[in-house]
C-alpha cells in the first residue's frame, strides 16, 4: 500500500480517528433539526443547479452545461448559497424555513474552506434580524452542550459560548481596533470615499496600494486589524456593515450609511452572515449590477442575474435570513483542526 493510501480519509485507521468527530456532527445536526421543529420551521431542500450561482463579486462558482434532449446547451451553475431559491419560497408563502444545503465555491481550499460544504440557512418572515443573532448564539451553545465541550476551540483559540456575546458595529470595531473613523469615509447616500479611507490608513502607517478600491481597503483593515480580535473568549456579533458591503440587506432606518447585516465570530472564525433582507427588486438589480461590474473588473467574468429571483422580490414579505457554516460549527464544537476532519467524505485534493 502506498503512503498516500495509508493517509487517505478512507483508510480504516484514518477513518477510525475521524469517526468520533463525524458522529458528533450527526448529533449536532439532529439537535438543530429538533430545535427547528420545536420552533415551527419547515425544512426545505433547494435545488443546487441554478441559472445564477449568486452575484457577489468575490465568490466563484462551479459551472456546467445542461443539455436538452436535442443536445441544445444551456449554461448552469452550482449555487454558492441556497438564498435565491429560499427567498422564492418566502414569496410563495412560506414563513419559517431552514435548509442544510450543500453549496459549492470555487477557488476555496484550506483549513476553514472546502470547495463543497454544508450551509445551514434559515429565514423568518416578519421578524427583526436581531432575532437571528439570538438563534445563532443558541446554536453555538446547543452544539457545545451536545458534544460536552465547555469551550469552543480552533487551534490555540477558545471561546465560551455561554458568556454574554459582544455586539459592536463595524464602525465601532474600526475605531477600537484600528483607530479609524469609517463612517467619515461614507457619504450620506451610502456611497464611499476611497481617498478619505486611504488617508486615514496612511496616517496609521497601514499598507495600501494605489489600485485598492474602498472595498479593498476595508477588507485589508478587517483581516489585519479587526478580525484577529473577534470571538476571543466570547462570541462577537459584528453588526451594521457599511451599505456598500451589504448588497442583499436593507439599509438601517437610522443611518443609510449602514445596513442590517451582521457576522458572528467565535475563536476568530467567521461562522454566520445574517441580513434584514432587501425586498426592492429595482434596488437589488442595481446592486447586483455593481457587484458584477466589480467581478468583471477584477476577474474578467460575470454571472447572469436570476430574473425569477428578482421578480419574486415583489411578492416577498419583510424577512430576515442567515447562513451559517455548519461544518465550521462542528469544527469548533469538536476542536477539529481542519474542515476536512468533519466531512464524511471530503472533496479529493
Amino acid at each position: 500500500m502506498t503512503d498516500t493510501a495509508a493517509t487517505a480519509w478512507w483508510h480504516p485507521a484514518r477513518h477510525a480517528d475521524r469517526r468520533p468527530l463525524l458522529l458528533a456532527r450527526n448529533r449536532i445536526q439532529s439537535a438543530l433539526r429538533r430545535w427547528f421543529d420545536d420552533h415551527g420551521f419547515t425544512e426545505v431542500d433547494p435545488a443546487a443547479l441554478q441559472v445564477s450561482p449568486g452575484n457577489e463579486a468575490h465568490l466563484h462558482a462551479f459551472s456546467t452545461d445542461a443539455l436538452s434532449h436535442d443536445g441544445t446547451s444551456r449554461r448552469m451553475h452550482l449555487h454558492t448559497s441556497p438564498e435565491f431559491a429560499m427567498k422564492k419560497l418566502l414569496a410563495a408563502g412560506e414563513t419559517r424555513i431552514h435548509a442544510f444545503a450543500h453549496v459549492w465555491r470555487n477557488r476555496e481550499r484550506g483549513a476553514l474552506h472546502s470547495p463543497e460544504f454544508t450551509m445551514l440557512e434559515w429565514y423568518r418572515v416578519g421578524e427583526d434580524y436581531s432575532t437571528l443573532m439570538e438563534d445563532t448564539v443558541t446554536f453555538l451553545r446547543l452544539a457545545a452542550t451536545t458534544t460536552g465541550a465547555p469551550l469552543l476551540r480552533f487551534r490555540d483559540r477558545t471561546c465560551d459560548p455561554f458568556a454574554p456575546p459582544e455586539r459592536l458595529s463595524v464602525a465601532e470595531a474600526f475605531t477600537r481596533h484600528a483607530s479609524l473613523d469609517l463612517l467619515a469615509t461614507i457619504h450620506p447616500d451610502g456611497s464611499t470615499d476611497r481617498d478619505a479611507l486611504a488617508a486615514q490608513m496612511a496616517g496609521q502607517g497601514m499598507a495600501l496600494s494605489p489600485d485598492d478600491t474602498w472595498s479593498d481597503l476595508l477588507s485589508k483593515v478587517l483581516v489585519a486589524h479587526v478580525e484577529p480580535h473577534l470571538g476571543q473568549g466570547r462570541i462577537t456579533i459584528l453588526d451594521r456593515y457599511p451599505a456598500a458591503e451589504a448588497a442583499l440587506a436593507r439599509a438601517c432606518t437610522d443611518d443609510p450609511r449602514e445596513a442590517e447585516r451582521f457576522e458572528l465570530y467565535a475563536c476568530g472564525v467567521e461562522l454566520a452572515n445574517g441580513f434584514g433582507e432587501l425586498t426592492n427588486p429595482a434596488e437589488q438589480r442595481r446592486r447586483f449590477g455593481l457587484e458584477m461590474d466589480e467581478k468583471e473588473r477584477v476577474y474578467g467574468e460575470r454571472y447572469p442575474l436570476d430574473e425569477d429571483f428578482l421578480a419574486s422580490l415583489a411578492l416577498m414579505p419583510p424577512a430576515s435570513g442567515i447562513a451559517l457554516g455548519f461544518d465550521r460549527l462542528v469544527m469548533l464544537a469538536t476542536g477539529a483542526p481542519r474542515i476536512d476532519s468533519v466531512l464524511w467524505a471530503p472533496v479529493a485534493e
